[in-house]
C-alpha cells in the first residue's frame, strides 16, 4: 500500500489578505509534497477591498465581496485556524495566538493588512467605526442600513481616496432606501493630496454634486457618543462615525522584534524581512525597503506569485526570486452610482464605461478565489482495479467524524451478546456506556474515536474529546479519567513531537475542565490522523440509560442537528465558511452542565451521534418498549444545513441511517428537513425524555445557564413506531 508522503516542513500564513488568498489557490493547484500549509485568520472570510465601495453602495451583495477562507483552505488542503495572531516567538519559531495556542513554523508569511483605528483619538475606539479591517466594518454597516433613521447624519474622518469613495457609496445606498442623509468628511490637512490636480477637481465636483460636505484643515479633539468635538470648540452630531484616515500598522507587530518602518515590516526584494530570512511579509503590512510605495491592493496581488515561489524555494532549498513593484498603477475610483474615475500618473479620465471595466476586473479577481475544480474521491483511482472498487469508493470524499462510522444495522449484527455471567457488569452493549460495579462504587466506561474532517489536529482533538465525553454525560455520570489513542500520519520526528503536543494540549484542556484528566494512552503512526479516547465516569445516583421513558414524556435536545451535512459539504468545498466556523464552536461546546441539569429529571437519556436524531430517538423508544413523535418544525438546525440538504448534500452514513428504521416511520418523512433527522452528528447534543410537567422549568433553567435546549417531540404508546409530524 502506498503511504502518503511524510510531512517534514511547516509553512504558516498569518492573515487572509489578498496575497495569501492567491498563494493558497496556487498551492491547491501546485501542492508541495512534504510541506503542510497553515492559514491563520481571526475570521472565516476576508473582504476584497476593491469591491467594498460597490458593496457599501448596494451594487454587490455582502457575499459577493467575501473571500471564503474555509473553502479556500479546503481547496489548498491547508489547515485553517480561526484565531488572531498576537505575537511571534522568533527564537522558538512559533506564532502565538490570542487563545494561547503556539503554532510552529519553518517558514512564516505575514499578510494582515492595516487598520484605520485611531487609538490616540479620544473616544474613537468606543464610538467610531474604522473601515479597516474590512470584515467588521462591512458587518456593522449592513446592520446600520437595516435600522437607519429616516434622516441619517454620517461623519467620515479622512479625506483621502478611501474616505471619498466611502462617502459617495454611503450616500447612494442610504438615499436609495428613502433615507435623507447629511454626510460630512473631516480632513486635518488638504483632501485628496495623493491624486493629480485634475482628479482632485473631478472628485470635489462629485462630492458637491452628491451634497457631501468636505471640511479641510479641521482638527478633531475627541469623539463621544454620536458627537465629534472639534478644536475650534464646536461640535458636530453624527449617527455613524467612520474612520478612513491613513493606514496604520497593527500594534502587535512592534512586539515581534522585526525591523519596522512606521510600524510596517521592512522587507527586501525577495519579500523576506530584512531582519529574519524565515519571515516574509506582503500586502499593506509590508514596507518595501528597496522600492517604497504607497499602500495599494495592486501590490498585494502582484506580489502573490513571487511570494508563492519563494515560500516553495525556502522549503525545497531553491533560489529565491525578486519582486519589483511598479511605480505607477491604474486607479479606478468609484463614484457611488456605478460610475468611476480612472487615474494613472498624471492621466485622468471619467468615461461612461469605466464602472463596467472596474466591475469586470473585480469579478475576474474574485472568480479566481471562488471557482475551484470539483473535488472528487475518484481523482487518483488507478487504471487497473478490482470489480466494484469505484462504486464502493463513491463519487465524493469519504466523510470524517461520525459520518465515517459503520451503520447501526452492521453494528447490531456484529456485536456479541451481552455477558450474563458477570456480576460486576450491570449494563453492557446497547447503551451509551458500560456500567461496572466496583465494590460499592458504580463506574461507567466508554470509548470513541474519529477520523479527521478538518486539517487542524488540535481542533479535532477538542471535538473528539467532547464527543467521547458525551457517553459519560448521557449516563448522568461525573467524568473521571481518560486514556488517549492517537494515530499520527507520516511525519518527521520533529513534527511528530509538535503534532502530538498540540493534540494532547487541546485534549487535556477539555478533559481537565470536565474532570477527566488524561492518565495515559497509546500512540502509533498510520495512513492518516486518528484521535480517540476511552473515558470513565462515576455515578452518584442511579444510571440513566436508554430504557425508562414513559408515554407522554417530553423529548429535549440540547444542540441543533445538521453537522453531518455541513461537514460533508465542507469536505467537498460546498459549505459557507461562516456556517462552518459557527458549527466548530458548537462542536467544542461541552455538555456537562446540561447533563447535571437534566439528570435529576430524565427517565432516559442519550447523546445524538452517528445514528442521527431519528435513530437515537428510536433507540430510547425501543429500549423503553414505546414509540415516539418528532415535531419536525421544532427541531433546531445548524445554519446552512437545510439549504445543503435541499441541494442533495448527504453524509456518507446517511443512506444507512435512512434505511435502518424503514417500516417503523409514519408521517412527514420526506423533504430536506426530514432528511436531516437521519444525518449523523458528531459531538452532538443530549437527548432526554423528561416528564411533561418538568420540561418547561428545565428548559428555562438550561437557557438561563446559557445552555440551548428545545422540546422536539414526545414518547408515545405506539410501540416501535416513530411518527414524524410537521408540528406539535
Amino acid at each position: 500500500m502506498q503511504m502518503p508522503w511524510p510531512i517534514t516542513r511547516e509553512i504558516v500564513l498569518v492573515g487572509g489578505g489578498h496575497s495569501h488568498a492567491l498563494v493558497a489557490r496556487m498551492w491547491g493547484m501546485r501542492p508541495l509534497a512534504g510541506a503542510r500549509l497553515t492559514m491563520i485568520s481571526p475570521h472565516p472570510s476576508a473582504a476584497y477591498s476593491g469591491m467594498l465601495p460597490g458593496a457599501l453602495a448596494g451594487h454587490y451583495a455582502p457575499q459577493d465581496v467575501e473571500i471564503d477562507l474555509v473553502r479556500l483552505a479546503r481547496f489548498a488542503d491547508a489547515r485553517l485556524i480561526l484565531d488572531p495572531a498576537t505575537e511571534i516567538d522568533r527564537a522558538a519559531k512559533q506564532v502565538i495566538l490570542k487563545g494561547g495556542r503556539r503554532i510552529a513554523y519553518d517558514t512564516l508569511s505575514i499578510d494582515i493588512g492595516i487598520t484605520t483605528d485611531m487609538p490616540a483619538l479620544s473616544g474613537f475606539s468606543e464610538h467610531a467605526l474604522p473601515i479597516k479591517p474590512l470584515e467588521r466594518f462591512a458587518t456593522v454597516w449592513e446592520a446600520f442600513v437595516g435600522n437607519a433613521p429616516k434622516a441619517a447624519r454620517i461623519a467620515i474622518i479622512g479625506g483621502g481616496v478611501a474616505g471619498v469613495e466611502v462617502a459617495m457609496a454611503v450616500a447612494h445606498r442610504l438615499r436609495g432606501t428613502g433615507c435623507k442623509v447629511d454626510i460630512t468628511i473631516f480632513e486635518r490637512a488638504r483632501a485628496l493630496q495623493e491624486l493629480p490636480q485634475r482628479a482632485q477637481t473631478n472628485l470635489r465636483f462629485e462630492l458637491t454634486k452628491a451634497g457631501i460636505a468636505l471640511r479641510e484643515q479641521t482638527q478633531i479633539l475627541a469623539i463621544t457618543e454620536k458627537m465629534i468635538h472639534l478644536a475650534d470648540g464646536t461640535q458636530h452630531p453624527a449617527d455613524l462615525i467612520l474612520g478612513a484616515a491613513g493606514a496604520r500598522a497593527h500594534d502587535w507587530l512592534t512586539q515581534t522584534g522585526l525591523a519596522l518602518k512606521d510600524g510596517f515590516i521592512r522587507v527586501g526584494p525577495t519579500l523576506q524581512s530584512v531582519s529574519d530570512p524565515h519571515i516574509f511579509a506582503t500586502g499593506d503590512c509590508a514596507y518595501f525597503d528597496h522600492a517604497p510605495r504607497s499602500k495599494a491592493g495592486v501590490y498585494a496581488v502582484r506580489s502573490a506569485m513571487p511570494l508563492f515561489e519563494n515560500l516553495r524555494a525556502m522549503t525545497t532549498g531553491g533560489a529565491l526570486r525578486p519582486y519589483h513593484p511598479q511605480k505607477t498603477y491604474l486607479k479606478l475610483i468609484s463614484l457611488g452610482d456605478q460610475r468611476a474615475i480612472a487615474t494613472r500618473g498624471s492621466f485622468v479620465a471619467k468615461l461612461p464605461g469605466l464602472w463596467r471595466w472596474k466591475d469586470h476586473i473585480d469579478r475576474s479577481f474574485m472568480a479566481q478565489l471562488t471557482d475551484f475544480p470539483a473535488m472528487t474521491a475518484r481523482a487518483n483511482v488507478p487504471q487497473d482495479h478490482a470489480l466494484d472498487m469505484v462504486e464502493t469508493l463513491g463519487p465524493k470524499p469519504q466523510c470524517g467524524g461520525c459520518g465515517a462510522k459503520l451503520g447501526q444495522a452492521a453494528l447490531e449484527a456484529a456485536l456479541p451478546p451481552a455477558p450474563t455471567h458477570r456480576s460486576d457488569i450491570e449494563m453492557g452493549r446497547g447503551d451509551d456506556a458500560a456500567l461496572l460495579r466496583i465494590d460499592k462504587a458504580r463506574q461507567v466506561i466508554s470509548t470513541d474515536h474519529l477520523r479527521p474532517f478538518c486539517n487542524d489536529p488540535a481542533l479535532m482533538a477538542k471535538i473528539t474529546a467532547i464527543h467521547a465525553l458525551g457517553d459519560i454525560w448521557a449516563m448522568g455520570a461525573r467524568a473521571q479519567s481518560s486514556l488517549a489513542m492517537i494515530t499520527l500520519p507520516p511525519l518527521s520526528q520533529t513534527l511528530q513531537t509538535q503534532w502530538l503536543s498540540e493534540i494532547m494540549s487541546a485534549a487535556a484542556q477539555v478533559m481537565s475542565e470536565a474532570g477527566a484528566d488524561i492518565i495515559g494512552g497509546h500512540s502509533s503512526t498510520g495512513m492518516e490522523l486518528s484521535i480517540g479516547f476511552t473515558v470513565t465516569g462515576l455515578l452518584d445516583g442511579p444510571p440513566i440509560g436508554l430504557a425508562g421513558a414513559r408515554a407522554g414524556d417530553a423529548l429535549i435536545l440540547t444542540k441543533p442537528i445538521g453537522a453531518g451535512v455541513l461537514l460533508a459539504a465542507e469536505m467537498q468545498g460546498q459549505a459557507k465558511g461562516r456556517d462552518i466556523a459557527r458549527l466548530y464552536q458548537a462542536l467544542i461546546s461541552p455538555q456537562g452542565t446540561a447533563s447535571n441539569m437534566l439528570a435529576p429529571h430524565a427517565r432516559a437519556m442519550t447523546d445524538v451521534t452517528g445514528f442521527g436524531l431519528a435513530g437515537h430517538v428510536m433507540n430510547i423508544a425501543r429500549a423503553s418498549g414505546k414509540g415516539a413523535q418528532i415535531w419536525l418544525d421544532h427541531v433546531p438546525l445548524y445554519q446552512g444545513a437545510l439549504d445543503l440538504a435541499a441541494a442533495g448534500v448527504q453524509s456518507t452514513l446517511y443512506p444507512q441511517n435512512r434505511a435502518h428504521p424503514l417500516g417503523q416511520i409514519q408521517g412527514t418523512a420526506s423533504g430536506p428537513r426530514a432528511d436531516l433527522l437521519f444525518d449523523p452528528q458528531t459531538a452532538g447534543g443530549l437527548l432526554a425524555a423528561l416528564p411533561q410537567e418538568a420540561a418547561p422549568q428545565v428548559i428555562a433553567a438550561l437557557q438561563n445557564m446559557g445552555q440551548p435546549a428545545w422540546i422536539i417531540g414526545q414518547i408515545t404508546d405506539q410501540k416501535g413506531v416513530l411518527e414524524i409530524r410537521a408540528g406539535d
